[in-house]
């Protein structure tokens, strides 16, 4: 006989009786496994560190490894099929991950709300396209602490149920190796969804692959013909060689690398390679509005601004790309590496690396009136805060271009968003100071389709200055003192059209004055700036008047502004207002042309009926039937309050319903199809199947009078055996028949009936189909009504599967030696007759022999 330690631990355990819980004890061998995918996946996920930058990633990563263990081994000591297992899991996911992952959007910090349910699906499904896109250290969208929640509890899920219901059966080094998958995937994402720094990465390297080699010699079985205290120094000199072996190739590794490896200057990570989606030119460029703002808004409130101090502007956009139509806020295919681009980002914002800190402010806007995408800003933001509810719902949609000091909101602002920002200012610079300083040599978005014009007004206008300085300051003089400001308003002396592109720019230059507003004099200033070699761009907000003590200042359409900025190399962008002040433009610079006379022609008849002059239009107040006619609004806590309650319970009764059809499928499908025979056949396959559900040990192999044997033992060692008469959950079973033992529940009556069936070769009638599904039916219900209603409860989340059969002892008793085979016999001598099989020992049941049909 072999012994039962001997056994795999699957087997063992699926031998050892059960109580009427139905539970069975977590593999006492698979516990160190868990561990070991537990510690691995934590060093994985510290690699995130480099993207989040705090605390709050790692307490969603331990929650998903604790989340996803719990309930891999909840599925084995409940004996849920794999299926179901990943279910319940599934709805552990949400149960759990709202308070681990977005407590600010969960109800009391821990119940889980629509939002935080939706940011679960959205986070494993979107979150690892938005992290490799998003400005470190990530803080937005707010399901971001998702990625490392999700990857940790699907990883401890896999992994614990592989080491419990899989490595038990049969270990192995390759089975062993197969654990190692999730653990590596998480160390790689790690590295590809972080930064170009590291973090600990070589000591988390070498821990990885230490523990990971030692584990796996460690977990090699010994060799069967070994004592068990052989095994043990086997075991033992295993693990320590292997230790050896590590430890002596991490130090010579570790020696040899630094010695003779090059040092990396860059690290591939994903965020370096993929262009960020958003797409600036998908929205219309912010000067080419400029007219609206003074003419159509210049009175009307726009928004208000407090902590601002006299003389600072707004900051709407910065424009460096120009195609002779539009200067626009440079797209991806214009992108250089001087410009990052547009990246969704959090509270937290990068200041440009080109630039000389200054002064610092901490101001609140509240929109008015103000209706684009472009966030009005102060200087260079360090961290921008939504205030209020409606604009916190929006706060994903912020993407933030730190080399331009530009942010958009993709969904729009809307009426009454509060946001704070704390910002940095450009230290100013005198222009002595910048006498000796270059232009900085940068890249920037191309300048196209200059006019002729232009670039002579630029040649003439820098004249024989030299340095950058100089010239630039002499472009500005002469735009200021040689042009006149209009608006293209109707009280203005002279019309000036609205516009810069490059028909504008002639027209500008052309003409006997110099006229119009801040859009043409910027765009010509950055357009000759460009042509001289200098980077520049055109910078477009609004330039409110401040008092000395005023704590806020309401801004205007008609405070809208425009300038340029310069960048000098180690200063950062110096900024240049060519607009003049000058409003009073001489008119006989600028003659009516004279009226030629026309020839007369006869003009036709009027038509208008003078009828309709005397009609009065009459208004219709239809505010009522709008009221009737608009649909009802299902309120917010309706909302919640369906998502809290609805989605476990749809998770819960639609897995109840998805099993229950897939188990109606299989009866209906044994019982009509095929000869009788089969279907009486499948009358006892369903009765076993249905055993099994209910958490019956039911074995793979043996002859259906063993398997009868050993249910029937199950049901007198749970006192399941007394259930005649019973009712189920679902009513009423007939009384087995008058002639069963006091047992009550018999199931080797149908297994000898589905033998004579089988076996007999002769055709099966119908009623003898009809008494066998009767006879599984009544056996299951009683078993069934006298189990306990959380026992019936699992039941129904089962489907019992031939992968899933559990192998146990048919007999009761240990089992048997398979008999040796008989030698082959000589070619001169007769064969000799196999050795019989050794006995059973004492107090066993019979043998176990091959299931039948």
């Amino acid at each position: 006989m072999t012994d039962s330690s001997q056994m795999p631990s699957g087997v063992a355990d699926a031998a050892a009786p059960t109580g009427p819980s139905a539970t069975r004890p977590f593999p006492a061998r698979a516990w160190p496994d868990v561990a070991i995918i537990s510690v691995l996946s934590l060093l994985g996920v510290l690699g995130y560190e480099t993207s989040f930058g705090d605390g709050n990633f790692l307490i969603a990563g331990v929650g998903g490894l604790v989340v996803g263990t719990a309930f891999g081994v909840l599925g084995y000591v409940l004996r849920l099929g794999v299926v179901t297992n990943v279910l319940a899991a599934l709805l552990g996911y949400f149960l759990f991950g709202s308070a681990l992952t977005m407590p600010a959007q969960s109800l009391f910090g821990v119940v889980p709300s629509l939002e935080t349910l939706a940011g679960l699906a959205l986070g494993a499904v979107w979150g690892w396209a938005d992290i490799v896109t998003l400005q470190t250290p990530v803080e937005a969208p707010y399901y971001i602490p998702v990625v490392p929640y999700f990857a940790t509890w699907l990883v401890a899920l896999v992994g614990t149920m592989l080491a419990s219901r899989w490595l038990t059966i049969r270990r192995t080094p390759l089975r062993a190796s197969v654990l190692l998958i999730g653990p590596a995937l998480l160390f790689l994402s790690g590295i590809l969804l972080g930064t170009d720094e590291t973090y600990f990465a070589g000591v988390r390297g070498v821990a990885f692959a230490a523990i990971a080699l030692i584990w796996l010699g460690w977990r090699r079985q010994a060799a069967p013909a070994a004592s068990d205290e052989g095994a043990t120094r086997l075991r033992r000199r295993k693990l320590a060689g292997t230790g050896m072996l590590v430890t002596g190739a991490v130090l010579v590794g570790a020696l040899a690398g630094t010695a003779l490896a090059p040092t990396q200057p860059d690290r591939f990570v994903l965020r370096e390679e993929i262009t960020p989606p958003f797409d600036p030119l998908a929205f219309p460029s912010p000067l080419a509005g400029f007219r609206a703002y003074t003419k159509d808004l210049a009175d009307t409130p726009l928004f208000t601004a407090t902590g601002l101090e006299p003389g600072d502007v707004i900051r709407l956009a910065s424009m460096d790309s120009y195609d002779g139509r539009l200067w626009n806020v440079a797209g991806p295919d214009d992108m250089v590496s001087s410009d990052g681009g547009f990246e969704l980002v959090g509270e937290t914002l990068p200041l440009p690396e080109l630039m000389r800190a200054g002064a610092e402010r901490s101001a609140e806007i509240e929109i008015a009136g103000y209706d684009d995408v472009w966030l009005p800003g102060v200087g260079y933001p360090t961290r921008l805060t939504f205030d209020d509810a409606t604009s916190v719902d929006s706060a994903g949609d912020l993407r933030y271009n730190p080399a331009s000091g530009t942010a958009v909101l993709t969904s729009g602002v809307d009426e009454a968003y509060r946001y704070s920002i704390d910002a940095t200012l450009q230290k100013g610079i005198d222009d002595d100071d910048l006498v000796d300083t270059p232009a900085a040599m940068i890249d920037l978005a191309p300048v196209e389709n200059t006019p002729d014009v232009v670039v002579a007004k630029a040649q003439e206008f820098a004249g024989d200055a030299e340095t950058p300085i100089e010239q630039l300051r002499a472009i500005e003089t002469a735009l200021k003192t040689q042009g006149f400001l209009s608006h293209g308003l109707a009280s203005d002396a002279v019309p000036s059209r609205a516009g810069h592109g490059a028909d504008r720019m002639i027209e500008l230059f052309t003409r006997s004055q110099m006229i119009g507003d801040e859009e043409q004099y910027a765009s010509a200033m950055a357009l000759m700036a460009r042509y001289l070699g200098y980077p520049a761009r055109v910078v477009m907000g609004f330039a409110p008047q401040i008092g000395e003590d005023a704590e806020s200042v309401e801004v205007v359409g008609d405070d809208v502004t425009a300038w340029v900025e310069v960048a000098f190399e180690d200063v950062g962008w110096v900024a240049f207002h060519p607009t003049p002040d000058e409003t009073d433009i001489p008119q006989d610079q600028t003659p009516k042309p004279k009226s030629e006379p026309q020839p007369q022609v006869r003009q036709p008849p009027r038509s208008d009926n003078e009828d309709e002059d005397l009609l009065t239009a009459v208004e219709i107040d239809d505010s009522d039937d709008e009221k009737k006619n608009q649909p009802f609004v299902i309120p917010l806590w309706a909302w919640i309050t369906a998502g809290v309650v609805g989605i476990p319970l749809l998770l819960f009764f639609g897995t109840m319903l998805v099993i229950a059809a897939i188990k109606a499928r299989r009866r209906s499908r044994r019982r009509n199809r095929g000869s009788g025979d089969r279907r009486v056949a499948g009358a006892w396959d369903e009765l076993t199947d249905e055993f099994a559900e209910l958490g019956f040990d039911v074995p793979r192999v043996g002859s259906r009078r063993q398997t009868a044997t050993v249910i029937e033992r199950q049901l007198r060692e749970q006192g399941l055996g007394d259930a005649r008469g019973a009712h189920t959950d679902t009513g009423p079973v007939r009384v087995i028949r008058a002639d069963a033992p006091a047992s009550g529940i018999r199931v080797m009556p149908l297994a000898d009936a589905t033998d004579r069936a089988v076996f007999s070769g002769e055709e099966v009638e119908q009623s003898v189909v009809d008494e066998s599904w009767n006879a599984a039916s009544e056996a299951v219900g009683l078993a069934r009504a006298a189990s306990g209603r959380l026992r019936r409860l699992f039941s129904r989340f089962r489907i019992r599967s031939k992968r899933d059969w559990a192998q146990v002892d048919i007999s009761g008793a240990k089992p048997a030696k398979p008999a040796k085979p008989a030698k082959p016999a000589k070619p001169a001598k007769p064969a000799k007759p196999a050795k019989p099989a050794k006995p059973a020992e004492p107090g066993g049941g019979e043998a176990a022999a091959p299931a039948a049909g």
